[in-house]
């Protein structure tokens, strides 16, 4: 039998679920072989949340790891006196989990409705032990964290008001659905957060942020409707104003 052959069967083998999951492709399951897929969805489960589900709170034991299939997850950061910080966002087909660490460090929270793949950590964990190309993907992903979060601390340290919300505009149209993260961005979505929640997230006073949303909307650049629902009328005007 022809190598292409036996692709095709290991490729008909593949359950429905995963054929048509653009995390599949996209996301940690893109490294897999066909006979690691197979394996991980004999594992896996996909599971849906309502907006503000605490999936995992910071300082307890992880029960799972996922990949995000739709929706948007907020992580934060708890300090002793209770007060919480929102650190990151986490959009499809992010990983969502920390490996061969026993407890979260952060907590993990639905901010819009979620549907995830979750698989148990130890049977998450054997894989990566098995195969060099999931270990390859979770260091890339990781890296790219990294880099994000390097990003955002400068966002935070450098940019002013209207930059720091333009960002999170162009944050929210660059991940968002049928985006593409390096040349497509959405133009219509629902913000994810809150106001409040969004001025956790980007330094700010809730009145701040309201006043620079209402401001690019005067400006043409986007609009807003519904208090959530935004559309983005110049997208690259927009990229300017993130950048001053």
């Amino acid at each position: 039998m022809e190598v292409d052959d036996r692709q095709c069967i290991d490729e008909a083998q593949i359950p429905d679920l995963c054929k048509q999951c653009d995390a599949r492709h996209r996301g940690i399951c893109g490294a897999l072989t066909p006979d690691e897929l197979i394996e991980l969805n004999r594992v896996s489960i996909q599971r849906s949340f309502g907006a503000g589900q605490v999936l995992m709170a910071d300082e307890e034991e992880i029960p799972f790891f996922a990949s995000v299939l739709k929706g948007v997850i907020k992580l934060s950061k708890t300090l002793s006196d209770g007060r919480q910080q929102i650190v990151g966002l986490q959009f499809a087909p992010d990983f969502l989990g920390r490996p061969y660490h026993r407890d979260s460090h952060l907590s993990v929270e639905t901010a819009t409705d979620v549907d995830l793949c979750t698989t148990h950590r130890h049977s998450f964990e054997r894989m990566i032990a098995k195969s060099p190309g999931l270990q390859s993907r979770l260091f890339k992903q990781t890296l790219a964290d990294l880099d994000d979060s390097r990003e955002w601390l400068v966002t935070l340290g450098r940019k002013t008001a209207r930059e720091r919300v333009a960002s999170f505009l162009c944050m929210i149209a660059r991940n968002g659905p049928g985006a593409d993260k390096d040349t497509v961005f959405a133009s219509v979505f629902d913000l994810p957060l809150t106001r409040a929640d969004m001025a956790d997230f980007l330094g700010l006073t809730i009145e701040t942020v309201s006043r620079q949303l209402t401001k690019l909307k005067k400006d043409g650049i986007i609009s807003i409707s519904h208090n959530r629902h935004i559309v983005i009328i110049d997208m690259d005007v927009l990229l300017k104003a993130s950048e001053g």
